[in-house]
Parts: C-alpha cells; structure tokens; sequence
C-alpha cells in the first residue's frame, strides 16, 4: 500500500500544474469547501489520469459528482494546448525538469547500521556495477544504468543515475541508507562535531541531517532536535527509529523560543541551522516549478533567517555553527550572514572549510568567499547555501573544531575533502 500511494503521489506531483488549471477551471474548490487542495489534486488525477480511483465511500462519490465538468474542462485545455493525450499536456514543461535530469541519484550510507564497503557489496549482489571512487564530477555525469560511483568528496557518499528508483530497496526499508541530495550533506560533514558533543538541530525536520550528525557522532553524544510542526516532528520521529538513531532528544518547538540560558544547553557547542527558506534551490524531479518569490517575501524571509542565526549565536558554549539553505538568492545566504556578523564580529567569524569545493560564496562582502554554493550545473547537486561560524578564541584555549576533512590545508596539514578515508575496523554489522 505504501508503495502504491508513494507512485499515485510521484505521478500526481507531476501532473501539479495541470491539475491546478483543472480544478480552477471546474470551480471545484468552491464548490467542496472542506476539499484540501492537495486531496483534490490526488483524487482528480486517479480519476481522470490514473487507474480509476481506487478510494471507496464519500470522496469517490464526490469525484465522481464532479466528472464531468472536470472532463469537460480537461477537454477545453487540450483544445487551448492543441494536444490530444493527456501526456502531450507536459510537453511545454519539459524543459523545467532539464536540471533535475542530470542531477544523480545519491545514496549517504547510514554507518550507525553498516558501512560502505558491505553496501557496495550488496548492491554488487544484486547487479550493479561499482565503477570505484569518481575522480571527478564529469565521471558522476556519465553515470548510467546499473552503475554506480564512490562521490569524490564525501567518504559515505554512493552515486547512481538520476533515474534510479531505491525506494523499494531492502537497505533503504531498513534504514541502512538514506536518500539525500549531496549538497544536503554538506551542513553536517562541515559541522563536523566530535563524538560526545552536544549539538542543537534547530529546524531539523524532516530529520536527515539528523541522522547524519548521530552518525558522524556514532551515537555518542546528544542532540536536540527542534521543529514546530507536530506532523514534521512525527515524521523526524519515525526517520529517525529507522535510522538507529539514539541520544536524540526531539522536541515540538519553535527554537526562537528555546533559552540559550537553560542549564540543559549549557554544553551545546555545536549548531546546526536550516532554517525556512524560499526552496528556490531544490531541483524537482517532475515538471512544474513554483513563481519566484516577491521582494516582500524574501524580505521576510530574511528577517526571520536574521533573527534565528543570530539566536543561535546566543548560546554560551556555542563554538561552531553551520548556517544553510536551498535557496539560490543572495538576501537569503549572503546578505543573512553578513548582517549577523557586523553584529557578532568580534565574537564569531567565517570559517574557509572545503577549499577544494568549486563553487564560492558571492562576492557581496569581504570574506563571503568563505561561504559554499551548490547548483546543479556546477556540482551536479541542488541549489544549496552553507556558512561555517566559528568563535573568535586565541589557538591555545582549544585547538581548532574543523572535521578533519574540511580543513583548510593551507599549512599542508589536515586532509583535503575527498581523499580515501582510512581503513575501518572489522565490521559490527553487516547487510545480508
């Protein structure tokens, strides 16, 4: 059933913008005002693209009250589109899913369960050929059919072709590997924290940068996970279980309300912060993209981004905090962060981690180079923002909390991103 309702929902997100011209040209909002838009969408399309609904009792009776003004104006766009089948209607926005195409499919291997060399072995198993550790982006472009790659930059990082289909996979059911986009697992490899420390996840649904950092943590240590909506906290919940993970302390709250002064956090050192954001970096894998948001919205946006990073700041024992979005615009991302830092300046400042990833921030302030992008034609990812704070302390209070992989190697220590992680011990558990 699940599965079922996962395909009904995929095809559905891709019929969206037809669907809202159908169901604002068949007036059918108006006329069931206790329809949900998004219910509306999945009932028209099961009745006029799927296999006939499938739902019994009063929402068939009420699709089926409506039919046939919604194929009536179902007819009215074909005629307005001049197409004939209900396929030819995506055709104009064919080109929306362009990005999204060349995207790959990425696979974070959970290490709180297993280990990349066991999942390799299982997919090998099941007859997929590893191509090795990619040694470049040109090479996960390539990418096609059952093959599969070693991402060049981050150790835990499987690559497969964007049009591979793992949610049915028995290592992603269990939990032994997580589907996430690869810039979404730059905030939590750059936080970097070691295992025992505490860590605040502040808007952390739905809970894959969750999972990640009680993986980097390997369970050690204690996280505090906020999110204000009790449906995302639910879903972080049940993730989260799949996942392994332990020491996580989830909590229905909104974190702009949480006292930095509450003895409880008073060991947190490290911060996590991915807070609400326009989107506009998120590559969908079906056609249909949403109207760039106004001016008064980004505006907003970046107010409430302001407030937020500059609360976390507040937290005493803080020593590293990672700022991210999905969002392509510069109010978002640079602008956010370099407001913050005129008033933190002194105490905290940017941290060039990752020297080797291509992509910089935008030159919209001295130092904003220190800041990552993410895109899809560059880095063959999402569109994504990160930002590393540190605090300002002299070098002989505490050496530094850069993860090993990002540091900046200028000095020629420390290890550059991407290079071949060491040897693991023998393994806990194994994927049969």
């Amino acid at each position: 059933h699940v599965r079922q309702l996962y395909a009904l929902v995929s095809e559905t997100l891709r019929y969206a913008s037809v669907l809202e011209k159908l169901l604002d040209g068949a007036a059918l909002l108006q006329a069931e005002k206790k329809l949900a838009p998004q219910l509306a969408k999945v009932l028209v399309y099961d009745l006029l693209f799927g296999k006939g609904l499938k739902c019994g009792g009063r929402w068939k009776a009420l699709a089926r009250r409506h039919r046939a003004r919604l194929e009536a104006e179902l007819a009215r766009i074909k005629v307005r589109h001049k197409v004939s089948r209900n396929e030819d209607l995506l055709a104009p926005e064919k080109a929306v899913s362009a990005s999204a195409c060349q995207v790959p499919r990425y696979v974070r291997v959970n290490t709180l369960k297993t280990c990349v060399d066991d999942v390799i072995d299982f997919f090998k198993r099941q007859g997929y050929a590893y191509l090795g550790k990619a040694a470049s982006v040109e090479e996960l472009k390539a990418l096609s059919g059952k093959k599969f790659l070693l991402d060049l930059h981050l150790p835990e990082l499987l690559v497969f072709p964007s049009q591979t289909d793992l949610h049915d996979n028995l290592l992603y059911t269990s939990g032994h590997i997580i589907l996430q986009d690869k810039a979404s697992c730059l905030p939590a490899f750059l936080l970097g924290p070691i295992a025992g420390s505490h860590i605040i996840d502040a808007c952390a649904a739905p809970g894959n940068k969750t999972s990640h950092l009680a993986a980097i943590l390997k369970n050690k240590g204690q996280i505090f996970a906020f999110d204000v909506d009790p449906k995302r906290v639910a879903t972080m919940n049940t993730l989260l279980t799949r996942a392994g993970v332990t020491g996580c302390q989830l909590a229905q709250q909104d974190f702009l309300t949480v006292d930095p002064q509450d003895p409880k956090y008073s060991r947190v050192t490290h911060i996590l912060l991915d807070p609400s954001c326009s989107g506009s970096g998120m590559v969908t894998r079906g056609p249909g993209e949403e109207a760039a948001p106004s001016a008064e919205r980004l505006q907003a946006l970046a107010g409430f981004q302001r407030r937020v990073l500059n609360h976390a700041l507040s937290f005493p024992a803080l020593q590293r905090l990672v700022y991210s979005t999905c969002s392509l615009h510069q109010e978002e991302n640079e602008d956010v962060v370099q407001a913050v830092l005129q008033e933190w300046g002194s105490t905290f400042r940017l941290v060039t981690a990752f020297p080797s990833w291509p992509c910089r921030g935008l030159a919209a302030f001295s130092g904003a180079e220190s800041c990552l992008r993410a895109s899809p034609a560059e880095t063959l990812t999402h569109g994504f923002f990160v930002a590393v704070l540190e605090r300002c302390k002299e070098e002989a209070d505490a050496p530094s909390s850069l993860p090993a992989a990002a540091k900046n190697p200028q000095s020629g220590e420390g290890t550059e991103p991407g290079a071949a992680p060491k040897k693991r011990k023998k393994k806990k558990q194994q994927v049969k």
